[in-house]
């Protein structure tokens, strides 16, 4: 899935090559994607492209008054096109385009998903905070006040486990399950450590973790078309998806603990004292 630093890097991107330009074709493409209907896609038709913003892991592009807000959800990408086709495709079939745009200038992008699990997500919107999704937002992890207090004010109170928190979209907006694996092991703490138990040496080191990893990732992937954001993710991660490889940090093995629908790593000895944590969704250390 896409997370803040793709999805920052992809706003750069189209700030970079959409301002400016018409949008004279809007073609939804599959009928789970668009999740408004009033005001309709082709209100954006004929509207010129201006400011790009990101709001968590959604993209907001303003197209005349409206706005075309996305959430790409696990399996969905972007791909731009310097040069759209002539011809218009075919909707429906086993084709993973879900939405086109056409720009004045014949260049453009598809919004693609993969799978059977259509979970992308389109709006047309006056306002992206209409989105219910970005309504409940929590607050950004690269903004200027999202200081140490903010974040042990976030961090006050919760029982759950510190990955689980992590990955709240209304706790915090754009980490997802990739970097918070990667966030947790840069702060050496258990993905199963409970929020309210991390002592204030932990909380600074977690919110120093957080803010140094993201920013880090957001300049690796500064300046990169589209279509290698995908590649550059994979490639800096320490832990993620690195499951029998060993720890760049301690040379450890790192391990996995896989759930119904999505799985962790860590590095026992960075993360958890040298125990392996159990491989079951209740998991809990073992002893």
């Amino acid at each position: 899935m896409p997370e803040l630093p793709e999805v920052e890097a992809l706003r750069d991107f189209l700030g970079e090559h959409l301002t400016g330009r018409v949008a004279v074709r809007v073609l939804p493409l599959a009928v789970s994607v668009l999740k408004t209907y009033d005001p309709p896609l082709g209100a954006l038709e004929g509207g010129t492209a201006g400011a790009v913003t990101r709001h968590g892991k959604f993209l907001a592009l303003r197209i005349g008054d409206l706005y075309l807000v996305t959430h790409l959800a696990r399996a969905g990408w972007l791909q731009w096109r310097d040069a759209m086709p002539d011809r218009p495709p075919k909707p429906g079939g086993k084709s993973p385009l879900a939405l086109r745009v056409v720009l004045d200038d014949g260049s453009g992008f598809d919004l693609t998903e993969a799978g059977t699990r259509k979970r992308l997500a389109v709006y047309v919107v006056h306002d992206p905070t209409e989105v219910p999704g970005i309504a409940r937002l929590g607050p950004d992890p690269l903004a200027d006040g999202f200081d140490r207090e903010a974040f042990a004010a976030l961090l006050h109170g919760e029982r759950r486990r510190i990955k689980g928190v992590l990955r709240d979209q209304s706790v915090i907006a754009g980490i997802g399950n990739a970097y918070s694996d990667e966030v947790l092991h840069v702060a050496r703490l258990s993905p199963f450590k409970l929020a309210s138990d991390l002592d204030e040496e932990a909380v600074t080191r977690l919110h120093q973790a957080v803010r140094d990893t993201l920013r880090d990732a957001v300049e690796r992937s500064r300046g990169l078309a589209a279509g290698r954001l995908k590649a550059e993710k994979k490639t800096g991660m320490r832990v993620h998806g690195r499951a029998g490889e060993p720890c760049p940090v301690c040379g450890d093995t790192i391990r996995e603990v896989s759930f119904a629908d999505s799985a962790l790593q860590y590095c026992p000895t960075c993360q958890t004292g040298g125990r392996p944590l159990a491989d079951r969704r209740l998991s809990r250390l073992l002893k």
